[in-house]
């Protein structure tokens, strides 16, 4: 084999012959009527769609999803995005070097840890800090909390995503909060940590990063809301008392409506000063870490542009390169 080059490092037309996650596999017609396959790829650099044309039953089944496999093909960039075309692919039944698979967080998931933790025990209200307790005391709650992606293929889609997403906002929310009268800053701090936390149970991360069967049924909106129904349970039973009946459905709405409108999923429109804030600064923060992560691809490298990337609906500027400090040695 080549010297491994992951998949964040490839451009067009390179001979692929390499090893990779697969997962997703799906064996489709095209409008022919003959059969392909379809695989996504992955490194712990990112994934990439695989396609082997031709293909059939035998070929399917040569290796499963979660397996690693051995791909010999090309790249190519195809409507802006980068594919490859499979010649050879089949099972690898050698041992592998997993670290070389799963893409993690950047940062240290026990800081990003502890500073949720710091944000969420420093609200003024004492009934959203004892229900922070009720998911931060959890063993088995905070280990998938570190391990889950916030998303499968853009949206911090590694593992310590979500994690780190969170904590992102909750930067951020710290800083706009005092801005305005209207936001009530604990709300909306709450609103940040519950909001994803259904995709804890929604996407399946423990190896490759793929939908649970019951989250494609039920998604992760609704399977927050019964997360928090649960912790809510949790609470009153500790506390003896019934929790709030208004700060309970601020808490649900939160949940319902931070993708801001029914087109992109949400049951409900924003309809609390915290809900509004709460869908502009979690679509501000997944909108620029997808920029960060186009702008660092090594696809089209040598170009002040990067491709039309499909997922942002346009493409973006690099810059030059300045040449300036070029010398001759």
């Amino acid at each position: 084999m080549t010297k491994r080059r992951f998949i964040g490092q490839l451009g067009g037309n390179e001979t692929i012959d390499d090893v990779f996650l697969a997962s997703d596999k799906q064996l489709r017609p095209n409008r022919a009527g003959n059969l392909y396959l379809q695989v996504r790829l992955s490194d712990k650099s990112g994934s990439v769609t695989g396609m082997m044309w031709n293909a059939n039953d035998r070929v399917y089944h040569r290796f499963e999803n979660g397996d690693y496999v051995r791909v010999e093909g090309k790249s190519q960039v195809y409507n802006g995005s980068l594919q490859l075309i499979i010649r050879d692919i089949e099972r690898v039944e050698t041992e592998v070097d997993e670290s070389e698979f799963f893409a993690v967080s950047k940062h240290s998931v026990d800081q990003l840890l502890n500073e949720l933790s710091d944000h969420l025990r420093s609200m003024k209200n004492e009934a959203l800090v004892k229900l922070a307790e009720c998911f931060l005391n959890d063993p088995e709650f905070v280990r998938q909390f570190q391990l889950a992606p916030a998303g499968v293929k853009l949206h911090h889609a590694y593992r310590g995503g979500l994690l780190e997403h969170v904590a992102s906002l909750l930067r951020v929310a710290d800083r706009v909060a005092p801005l305005y009268e209207s936001i009530d800053p604990d709300l909306l701090k709450m609103g940040v940590f519950l909001h994803d936390l259904g995709k804890i149970e929604e996407l399946a991360f423990e190896r490759d990063l793929a939908y649970s069967d019951r989250g494609q049924l039920v998604g992760h909106i609704v399977q927050g809301v019964q997360m928090l129904d649960r912790r809510i349970a949790e609470w009153e039973t500790d506390q003896g008392t019934s929790f709030p009946e208004e700060l309970r459905w601020r808490l649900e709405h939160l949940i319902v409506s931070h993708h801001g409108t029914q087109e992109f999923g949400s049951p409900r429109v924003p309809m609390t000063p915290e809900a509004v804030a709460l869908h502009f600064l979690d679509n501000l923060d997944a909108k620029l870490h997808a920029v960060e992560q186009v702008l660092e691809s090594e696809v089209n490298p040598d170009s002040p542009w990067t491709p039309y990337e499909p997922s942002l609906g346009r493409k973006l500027f690099r810059g030059r390169r300045d040449t300036s400090e070029t010398t001759q040695s």
